[in-house]
């Protein structure tokens, strides 16, 4: 039986970016079954998120509470069926730490540009494995993309608005919404996977 699966979120203090990937994640894929939590490379653990971000996550109806910032561990990285990094240098960071989740780690930018345009019937075809994770067989058939879709060579990276202004965290929050809309789709259609007794 296809199971639903976790994603894990990754930026340096996970008080900006990363919390505000996290909670519009958990807020588009309710009822879906999959596990959305984030992480620091560098984490202010322990500490809330930042205003900023809470101000932009209110701003779209998104849960703010219960929020403290942990850092990233190999046993996370592990867990993860697919792990999202705000900036290509989390990417690094991230694998660093743990090889083996090379091949489910990839910029939320990128991300999006290996799903856009992929039907969710696409995405069925092959279902994925009995027993297999839903979040796992979209990591695998986004990177299967990598080949055909151009890597951009520049905005890649969501902007860090750590110590600006009300624009800056603007800025963040409209890059992640705008890369969201084939993701969420991807996640979603697991609602259609096949099931097997």
């Amino acid at each position: 039986m296809t199971n639903s699966g976790t994603v894990l979120v990754v930026c340096t203090g996970n008080v900006c970016r990363s919390p505000y990937l996290e909670r519009r994640l958990r807020q588009e894929l309710v009822g879906t079954g999959i596990t959305v939590s984030g992480a620091g490379t560098r984490a202010l653990t322990g500490r809330g998120m930042d205003p900023g971000t809470r101000e932009r996550l209110l701003a779209v109806g998104a849960d703010v509470d219960g929020f403290a910032a942990r850092d990233l561990t190999p046993q996370l990285m592990r867990e993860a069926d697919l792990v999202v990094t705000a900036a290509r240098e989390h990417r690094a960071a991230a694998t660093r730490l743990f090889p083996g989740a090379l091949r489910r780690t990839i910029t939320l930018r990128d991300l999006a540009d290996l799903l856009d345009g992929v039907a969710p019937a696409d995405l069925l075809q092959p279902p994925p494995a009995d027993g297999a994770s839903w979040v796992r067989h979209v990591a695998d058939r986004a990177l299967l993309r990598r080949g055909t879709v151009p890597a951009r060579q520049d905005g890649v990276d969501v902007h860090d608005p750590i110590g600006e202004g009300a624009e800056g965290f603007a800025l963040m929050a409209r890059q992640i919404d705008d890369a969201l809309g084939p993701v969420v789709a991807a996640l979603r259609a697991g609602g259609t996977a096949p099931r097997t007794p």
